[in-house]
């Protein structure tokens, strides 16, 4: 949705479902930018705008861009009709910049498609109980479209991006990485919230939840590509009941690499190791609306150990001056903090019932004389905490041993 003429190339792929038989619902994004500059335009007014009318100066932007799209379908000779959120309606709760939806009223919309129309929804948005308008953090347009699906028990939710699918890793980063046919929803969450930007997290969550299958496409190919090569493109996210067993023997025991620079590590020396002590730290950490990752606490030597945690680097100078409050408190010995880490994360629902997957993973580090700070591990992820001057190294090392380069 980047200019004009993108938007009429979003109308000619449409236009090619459309004519395929299929009832089409779209939810667009802002026109490329727009978000960034209307919040620019707000922060010119005031450098704290009011939320709820940050809201209000940023639905806009998902507004101009259904309007535009039904205008370049119509020109097309397709009948389409835009709405907004608050139109159709699509319901959130009331926190403003980050809000969640909770029901969509999917009425007008059946009634627009048994009509004959393409449905288009603004993305990105909602509306409180109270009539006020909601926007869902940014990348929502993906939310919106996963949420749209499930109330529509939709065959499919197509998301179009600037990538052509989900890679086993950024190839950025490894070139030789590849893009993969089919992922679980349970690895895609994982990876999403460990670092690939591919999709929002949110919309991995509701994607699962409510077992709408999606796919990864690029925004970038020929609109006018034959239906059946653009039907099989891309990555579908899906159950892993689906896999079928050739799949599954196939699939390598690690799907992918993720990773994140975004982080930050604060340490808590010398607390007193007593029952209630994790609470004691975090409480306050979670009272501030802080979200904490990896943790560990030291074993106890005389009486007292370390606790450490990792947050976001955004949240870092926030989170170092509630741990003062807990140090006086506690009577901890001194708080260390460090901004020059990352997380390196290898996924894959293979690791559920090969073993060894952890400790390959730690060879690798080792033989490239990369230094593991902390360790998190679930049934189909294990992350470690290095400095962050290695995570390139780490990523490319990994990939190899992992077996996951692209094929020659």
């Amino acid at each position: 949705m980047g200019s004009p003429e993108r938007i009429k190339n979003v109308a000619k792929r449409v236009a090619k479902w459309k004519a395929a038989g299929y009832q089409l619902v779209v939810v667009p994004s802002a026109m490329s930018g727009e978000t960034n500059r209307l919040i620019s335009l707000a922060k010119e007014i005031t450098s704290d705008p009011d939320s709820r009318e940050l809201d209000m100066v940023c639905a806009s932007g998902e507004q101009v861009s259904a309007g535009l799209l039904a205008m370049a379908l119509k020109a097309q000779g397709v009948p389409a009709k835009s709405y907004c959120g608050w139109q159709v309606p699509i319901k959130s709760d009331n926190s403003f910049t980050k809000a969640r939806i909770q029901s969509i009223d999917d009425t007008k919309v059946r009634k627009d498609l048994k009509e004959g129309f393409v449905v288009i929804i603004t993305g990105f948005q909602g509306v409180t109980d109270e009539g006020d308008i909601t926007t869902l953090g940014r990348g929502g347009s993906d939310t919106s479209a996963v949420a749209v699906a499930a109330a529509l028990k939709a065959e499919e939710c197509l998301i179009y991006t600037d990538v052509d699918g989900v890679y086993t890793t950024d190839p950025r980063v490894v070139p030789e990485a590849r893009r993969l046919q089919k992922i679980t929803f349970e690895e895609m969450l994982e990876m999403a919230s460990l670092g690939s930007r591919v999709l929002q997290i949110r919309s991995v969550e509701f994607a699962g939840k409510y077992r709408v299958k999606t796919r990864v496409l690029s925004s970038l190919t020929d609109p006018l590509m034959p239906l059946e090569q653009e039907a099989n493109s891309g990555t579908l996210i899906t159950f892993e009941e689906e896999f079928k067993d050739k799949d599954i023997m196939e699939q390598a025991v690690v799907s992918g690499i993720a990773f994140s620079r975004d982080e930050a590590k604060i340490t808590l020396v010398g607390v007193p190791d007593r029952p209630g002590i994790a609470y004691q730290i975090l409480g306050p950490v979670a009272e501030a609306n802080i979200d904490v990752d990896v943790i560990i606490q030291n074993t106890s030597t005389n009486g007292f150990t370390d606790f450490s945690f990792t947050v976001t680097r955004t949240e870092y100078a926030k989170a170092l001056e509630v741990m003062k409050g807990v140090q006086a408190h506690l009577g901890a010995r001194e708080i260390i903090g460090d901004t020059k880490v990352c997380k390196v994360s290898i996924v894959g629902i293979g690791m559920k019932s090969h073993v060894g997957v952890a400790s390959t993973m730690f060879r690798c580090l080792s033989e490239e004389g990369i230094n593991i700070q902390m360790i998190s591990t679930s049934e189909i992820k294990t992350s470690v905490v290095i400095e962050d001057k290695y995570m390139e190294l780490a990523v490319r090392a990994l990939h190899r041993a992992f077996g996951l380069d692209q094929p020659a």
